[in-house]
């Protein structure tokens, strides 16, 4: 009976310590998780992360490094602005304290069929933020923020993924912005490493009823393309626009700089049949001045882009 007994305990005590062991397993596993997690959100939001996060079908997405532009004197030529000096953006300036010449230093923006979804790094002031949202009629529930905009289908959200970058969506429907609080599994390839890029979607190109009248003949030479980005940057006291162009072939790529080439030639004959020079200073110069060579399945495009195009698009004055 004593031996029944002695070994009812001794299979008790090894009972125990299993679970014991087990549940220290669990609660190192637990914190070790949460560590990661911790860790995890600690970390910068790279271009990449940002990137997994929008919608990426026939979306034309667009990324600015206000930071670089700032440095490179870019962001100054645009105070004169009508952007800058519309007064709603002005009492926008006043009641939330936010500037974007100032405070933002990112953006990540997707147009894409549904909406515009951006994401934004920089500096916010959520309360007055959340304070501006209920002064226009709308509201903040925890996080999430919901207003009108100035037509019916542009329903504002926005929502911070952090303190310092906020997810924002204009969509006719009012939860769109929750389409970027998760990644998408996949990760998607940076485009380009400059300050300014546009990566295009195809269907954009085919179409061509949203581009400049200007661009439609060199749109028309991609239509065929694999994937197309426009990326600028400053080059010494001017800027560069430079194109990427993946095609499905090599023979497709020396084809398409071939036609881009010959779409150029002939916009410098209809310039000088107007007895006119190109005028560095509106789009048609810009255009008239490109250059284009392929290598393997890629085409280059280069043009030179002066500073006083990129005073005369955003409606500045050219100092």
């Amino acid at each position: 009976m004593r031996i029944a007994k002695r070994c009812r305990c001794d299979t008790d005590v090894v009972s125990l310590r299993t679970r014991l062991y087990w549940l220290g397993a669990a609660l190192a596993a637990a914190a070790l998780l949460i560590a990661g997690v911790d860790w995890y959100q600690s970390q910068p939001f790279t271009t990449t992360r940002l990137l997994q996060r929008l919608p990426a079908d026939n979306a034309l997405v667009l990324s600015v490094d206000f930071q670089a532009l700032r440095r490179a004197g870019i962001l100054q030529m645009l105070d004169g602005t009508q952007a800058g000096q519309d007064p709603e953006y002005q009492a926008f300036v006043r009641k939330t304290n936010f500037n974007y010449q100032r405070d933002l230093d990112r953006a990540l923006v997707a147009f894409a069929p549904t909406g515009k979804f951006l994401l934004i790094e920089g500096r916010f002031d959520w309360p007055l933020l959340r304070a501006y949202v209920a002064d226009q009629g709308g509201r903040c529930e925890r996080d999430l923020c919901r207003m009108q905009g100035s037509l019916p289908e542009r329903q504002i959200s926005f929502f911070p993924l952090r303190s310092g970058v906020m997810a924002l969506a204009v969509s006719p429907d009012a939860s769109a912005v929750l389409r970027l609080a998760t990644p998408a599994p996949a990760t998607p390839a940076v485009p380009s490493a400059s300050p300014l890029w546009l990566a295009v979607p195809v269907a954009m190109l085919r179409s061509g009823d949203s581009l400049p009248a200007g661009t439609r003949m060199f749109a028309h030479s991609l239509s065929e393309a694999e994937s197309v980005t426009l990326a600028f940057g400053p080059e010494g006291r001017r800027m560069a626009a430079k194109l990427d162009v993946l095609c499905r072939t090599e023979i497709d790529a020396a084809d398409a700089a071939l036609e881009l080439t010959r779409v150029t030639s002939v916009l410098r004959q209809m310039i000088a049949r107007e007895n006119q020079n190109p005028n560095p200073a509106d789009l048609s110069g810009v255009l008239a001045a490109g250059s284009f060579r392929s290598g393997g399945k890629r085409v280059y495009g280069y043009w030179p882009v002066e500073r006083s195009f990129v005073a005369n698009l955003f409606g500045a004055q050219h100092q």
